[in-house]
């Protein structure tokens, strides 16, 4: 796989984290969680190809371990706030001094720097003071996060991923690793770099959900259908409005009660309000699968919105394999994107326990087994292995 023999550090911390270091570990990447200790037999989300070391970093003994597997390691995936790893002596001047090479990313809501860098926060604070959080949400209704997609995985977890990939590029150049600031905030602000360079261009300049892009046209936004489920809509281009208002059956001509050459113009924002209501009527009158059968195989750009459990049985996913079972995994999506060469081969096993590997991981590194047992007798480390099936 493409980072096969990529050694990586993840600290223990919330979502953001772990679904970086499991991008990591889907691709090829040897990834040891550094779990807290006092957790015993516990596991956690997005752990998938993972091992875990639980290991007390609060006690000078724990940091030093964690020193000597930097010393050997090419990144470590630091969750915390600016501060917490250099009050641990775990900052990035001492683990780089001791192995120039390492890449140390820093995942955090806020970044290093800056008067909110100490400070809680969760995806929805992120997503607000990015300024992103002003544009989701409906007409005339308060903003509205959607789930925690945005920042914590999109501008957090996939974001820093993609600085380590650059540094490790970087690194077979230079010979040296870097330090990533990955915030959130930034991140977020970043993935929408479009809205930004789009505002002089009349896309927004309407109140939040009456753009074209956020819910406010007909042609792009979603409806109910009879069996109160829902079709996505989105016939941007003329050609494609085209073939969503004279479908092969002609039933939205119908519907509308109109000839084709008395509907308003596409762009008229004045008749969108009237658009939207038409075309909800219309779409109420069939079922949701009564629409596909119109709609499937055309460039309408009309699509059912599916559950999670129906996007995992639909056709076209199926075809490509977009969902993978395994175990006690259960169903998730495959990772993505599909390389040609080297793509990624998700681990099938189960999600570790927290301090499974903690002995192994801990030989690999170079410790002998005197040590290991003096810091397990010290509580500096925990071991827990799995019971055996009676």
């Amino acid at each position: 796989m493409a980072l096969r023999g990529v050694r990586v550090l993840e600290l223990a911390g919330l979502v953001p984290g772990p679904f970086c270091g499991m991008v990591l570990a889907d691709f090829g990447a040897q990834v040891v969680r550094v779990d807290r200790t006092g957790v015993r037999g516990g596991t956690s989300y997005l752990a998938r190809g993972k091992r875990s070391l639980a290991l007390d970093l609060k006690r000078p003994r724990g940091a030093a371990v964690l020193r000597r597997l930097c010393a050997r390691a090419d990144v470590v995936l630091d969750p915390f706030r600016a501060g917490v790893m250099e009050k641990l002596q775990l900052g990035p001047e001492i683990l780089q001094r001791e192995n120039p090479s390492l890449i140390y990313a820093r995942l955090s809501g806020f970044g290093q720097l800056g008067r909110f860098s100490r400070l809680a926060g969760h995806d929805i604070n992120y997503l607000a003071l990015s300024g992103v959080l002003s544009k989701l949400g409906k007409s005339g209704d308060k903003p509205c996060a959607p789930l925690n997609l945005l920042a914590d995985f999109g501008g957090g977890g996939l974001m820093c991923a993609l600085g380590i990939m650059m540094a490790l590029f970087e690194r077979t150049r230079s010979g040296k690793g870097q330090v990533i600031d990955a915030s959130m905030v930034e991140g977020t602000a970043y993935l929408s770099t479009f809205l930004w360079q789009t505002q002089e261009m009349g896309l927004w300049e309407q109140p939040r959900g009456q753009n074209m892009l956020d819910g406010g046209a007909p042609f792009y936004t979603t409806y109910r259908t009879a069996d109160e489920e829902f079709m996505a809509v989105g016939a941007i281009e003329p050609q494609f409005y085209e073939l969503l208002i004279k479908d092969k059956n002609c039933v939205f001509l119908s519907g509308l009660g109109l000839k084709s050459e008395e509907l308003p113009n596409q762009m008229s924002i004045t008749d969108w309000p009237e658009m939207k209501k038409k075309f909800a009527d219309i779409f109420a009158k069939k079922t949701k699968a009564e629409w596909c059968r119109i709609f499937d195989g055309t460039d309408a750009c009309v699509t059912p919105v599916l559950s999670l459990e129906e996007a995992v049985q639909h056709g076209h996913n199926k075809e490509r394999g977009s969902f993978i079972t395994h175990g006690e995994q259960g169903v998730s999506p495959r990772p993505a994107p599909l390389l040609s060469n080297t793509p990624a081969i998700p681990s099938s096993k189960r999600d570790p326990f927290v301090g499974e590997h903690t002995e192994e991981i801990l030989r690999e590194f170079g410790f002998s087994q005197e040590e290991i047992d003096q810091l397990n007798s010290d509580k500096i480390i925990e071991s827990s292995k799995p019971r055996a099936n009676l």
